[in-house]
């Protein structure tokens, strides 16, 4: 299996907080030596291992982001 390169360009910031030592934090991160996207996942305190996450393109940020702003986020049933 080929080595997954990545580089974190820029922590964006943590969403929630630490449980049992890892973080779901939000990052720009180049992947492969490829232009940087967004990147949400779990990191461990060190920040070497790392969950699975989700990758998004520029403009898929600003679609979630739109999305979230015309979203009544305190209506929504859930945890």
């Amino acid at each position: 299996m080929a080595e997954l390169k990545y580089d974190v360009k820029k922590n964006l910031g943590v969403l929630g907080g630490e449980i049992n030592g890892w973080s779901k934090k939000i990052n720009l991160i180049s992947w492969n030596e490829r232009k940087a996207k967004a990147d949400i996942r779990d990191w461990d305190a060190s920040n070497e291992k790392m969950r699975k996450g989700i990758t998004l393109t520029k403009a898929e940020l600003i679609d979630l982001k739109k999305i979230l702003l015309e979203t009544d986020l305190e209506s929504l049933d859930m945890a």
